[in-house]
């Protein structure tokens, strides 16, 4: 198997923050951006990952910290929301206030793209970062080829929620010492991966666990992207006008977003692309890699009108 050039970690000003961001593949070939999800940095799209994606797409592929994780700006000025206040807010209908919304965040993107002369890339979002998609899809489609949405959902009221294992771990604080992240880490992806075992990935979570925590954890920062997400609301009317290729990755067994979500999204995006599959939970475990990077691979060579 070729190697894939795998460039060292920038930090690049956009829209008000500095982002972190790396990248995989050969800096010419068509480029595709990697967004992450709630709380997690850009290490949780796994080295091997993108140099299988770069490697089966012929993509130069691009991964970043979001806002407020990792490497990229915490914005410790905008304060820590009150989650409770704003669930409860959010329940009753009410507007909300948020330090920023999932706009902010793919302006936040639109910014690196203009940073690295990108004129147009394929975007592939998980989790949150499926709704930093869906949000560059409804304000910047011309500044996509194609959009892969992984576990993610509309917003739309009435989806099931998650079951209450997985709330439990979303709002379990992360403890301060690794001592005591690291069963932490195992148990929380132990409830995100679901039903199953996953022995690859729970041999690689004690090293996956160290990665993150020695880049930094911003508790304050994670209940601001959170925050962003509740004021963020409904996409799903705005969806119906993307004509934006769209791939909707959705695992059938997942706690945390569970599958209807995935197939709300399919559903709103006109033309969109369902791909369930089987025993995945809200992770992208390794023995599943084979089928999603060539899913992906095979929806971004559908455009190669870059």
């Amino acid at each position: 198997m070729t190697a894939v050039p795998h460039n060292i970690e920038h930090r690049t000003p956009v829209n008000g923050v500095s982002l972190a961001w790396d990248s995989f593949g050969d800096p010419g070939a068509p480029p595709l951006v990697l967004i992450m999800g709630l709380g997690a940095q850009m290490v949780a799209w796994d080295d091997a990952f993108c140099t299988r994606l770069a490697q089966a797409g012929g993509h130069r592929v691009i991964r970043f910290d979001n806002r407020d994780i990792g490497h990229s700006t915490h914005l410790s000025h905008l304060g820590v929301p009150d989650i409770q206040a704003l669930m409860l807010q959010a329940m009753a209908g009410k507007p909300l206030q948020a330090p920023y919304t999932l706009r902010d965040m793919a302006n936040d993107c639109v910014g690196l793209l203009d940073a690295l002369k990108i004129e147009r890339a394929h975007i592939v979002g998980a989790s949150m970062g499926g709704a930093i998609g869906q949000e560059l899809a409804i304000h910047h489609p011309h500044r996509m080829h194609s959009f892969t949405s992984i576990m993610s959902t509309t917003g739309s009221p009435g989806l099931p929620p998650p079951t209450p294992e997985a709330m439990a771990v979303l709002f379990t604080p992360s403890p301060t010492t690794f001592e005591a992240y690291l069963p932490h880490y195992a148990k929380v992806w132990r409830v995100l991966r679901g039903p199953g075992a996953f022995p690859l990935d729970e041999a690689r979570d004690a090293e996956r666990a160290q990665l993150t925590f020695l880049r930094g954890l911003n508790p304050a920062g994670v209940a601001r992207q959170l925050a962003a997400i509740f004021a963020s609301g409904n996409r799903k009317p705005a969806l119906r006008d993307v004509r934006v290729p769209t791939l909707v990755i959705h695992g059938d067994a997942d706690p945390l977003v569970p599958v209807e979500c995935g197939v709300d999204v399919a559903d709103a995006i006109s033309g969109a692309r369902l791909l369930r599959i089987p025993r995945m939970g809200h992770a992208l475990p390794i023995s599943m890699w084979p089928q999603i990077i060539d899913a992906i691979a095979a929806h971004t060579a559908q455009r190669r009108d870059h």
